[in-house]
């Protein structure tokens, strides 16, 4: 971090306990990965207390600890203490101080699903033009954000950061510690609809990006989502993506490979044809968010395009594996109805002799559970050669599944202890769940 140790005390409205050191580098928040000179920040939940570990912290190299609680003598710790009225709100308002600082152009995204690849895409198109940083993994909640704002430094110029959220107020949160200057929205889906309730109330979750845009702010929305095709501009300018000509950016000609997506980008009179080294046509969608952005910051088409060659997608999302003479296709890290349709079309259009779908369960989705996974079952029936499952939801899967063979598994044990028993060569086998599920687990039997 590129601050004094007053702009520190001043960022999060500290009383400072205890100075004995002033030098500092990182934030950090778990004592097991604490390295010298680090902030550590004393986090507290339901069922641990970080300002009991201060002592430990100190002793272990970090130089500074911020708290809430004091849970230590003074004779006990060597370092600098700051003591703050809520550490998670102070890592908030030190990451906004952070980066108001820097005055780096912000990027923001959040979605139901596609934030991520949405993300990569982003980090790539504008990687030959700008330095770049890009939110790492999934920290995109009230902890994550902020951690990524006070990693970046003087030299990075455009920073991508996804905002996530399940209930209402979240994004508003994090939007208040990003105040990104662009905001995208890939869609609105049930994600999170057990505790929205409502797709119209996820919509108001997620326009709370905007909530401290003006003038000079941009929204870029996906027209194809039935949502976010009908809104209109507020004080800030609207930009719309999608296949159709009354989008601002749209796509047309869309080809489908093994390894790569291609279709012509057309900008009012302008065409640029884009080859993408991911495939689906949701990533068509989620890459006219990209460009747009790209775009609005100055960058040229063939920059977007030489940009692409240093895409680094995120892990678990469409990765292709080739082992033991088969195909997998490791989609673990999340799942909702969007996400595991799209990874469906994605099977049927790979080439192999058989298409096998390994699905758990998809959480978050309340009372529209049982109805979302008998509903994917049946987008499976022209998909999958055979369906194999496990979880709570399995005879709503078996109910839409129709046109195959159904396999079922009492539980995820026993489905990697059978599954490479049914396996044959030059089968391709998808394998998708909610992240709790950690279907990642099922990968490395196939990888055996």
């Amino acid at each position: 971090m590129e601050l004094t140790f007053k702009e520190l005390v001043k960022a999060i409205d500290g009383e400072v306990l205890l100075k004995n050191k002033k030098i500092f580098n990182n934030i950090c928040t778990d004592t097991r990965k604490i390295v010298k000179d680090n902030i550590f920040l004393a986090l507290k939940g339901d069922n641990f207390n970080g300002n009991k570990y201060v002592k430990d912290a100190l002793e272990k190299g970090a130089s500074i600890a911020i708290v809430d609680e004091v849970c230590f003598e003074p004779v006990e710790v060597k370092g600098t203490v700051i003591k703050v009225d809520n550490t998670y709100d102070a890592l908030l308002s030190l990451a906004k101080y952070y980066r108001e600082k820097l005055g780096v152009k912000v990027v923001g995204i959040t979605g139901s699903t596609g934030k991520t690849s949405t993300k990569d895409l982003v980090a790539a198109f504008l990687s030959e033009r700008y330095k770049v940083f890009k939110t790492k993994g999934n920290f995109n909640n009230h902890i994550g954000l902020p951690l990524m704002i006070l990693s970046l430094d003087s030299s990075i110029e455009v920073a991508v950061l996804e905002l996530g959220m399940s209930n209402l107020g979240e994004i508003h949160t994090l939007a208040d510690c990003a105040r990104p200057d662009i905001a995208l929205i890939t869609n609105i889906g049930l994600s999170h609809i057990e505790n929205l309730k409502t797709r119209e109330n996820i919509l108001k979750a997620k326009l709370e990006i905007t909530d401290f845009f003006n003038s000079d702010n941009k929204l870029i929305v996906n027209s194809e989502d039935e949502y976010l095709k009908n809104l209109s501009r507020e004080n800030y300018e609207l930009i719309k993506t999608g296949y159709g000509e009354g989008n601002k950016f749209f796509a047309k000609d869309i080809v489908l490979g093994e390894s790569t997506t291609s279709f012509k980008l057309r900008d009012g009179d302008y065409e640029h044809e884009f080859t993408l080294p991911m495939v689906g046509a949701h990533n068509v969608l989620n890459a006219l968010l990209g460009i747009a952005a790209a775009k609005t910051l100055g960058v040229t088409y063939d920059e977007m395009e030489r940009g692409l060659k240093n895409i680094e997608a995120t892990s678990m999302r469409l990765e292709f594996i080739k082992v033991n003479g088969f195909t997998v296709i490791n989609d673990c890290y999340n799942a909702s109805p969007d996400s595991m349709n799209a990874a469906l079309d994605v099977l049927k259009n790979y080439k192999g002799k058989r298409k096998i779908a390994v699905l758990g369960t998809m959480r978050e989705l309340g009372d529209e559970s049982k109805e979302a996974h008998r509903a994917v079952g049946e987008y499976a029936n022209d998909k999958a050669d055979i369906l194999v499952t496990t979880g709570e939801y399995v005879e709503d899967y078996k109910l839409g599944f129709n046109c195959g063979k159904f396999k079922n598994y009492s539980s995820k044990e026993e489905m990697i202890n059978e599954i490479r028993t049914f396996i044959k060569k030059d089968d391709v086998i998808l394998v998708k769940a909610s992240r709790g599920a950690k279907f990642e687990d099922v990968v490395a039997k196939l990888k055996e």
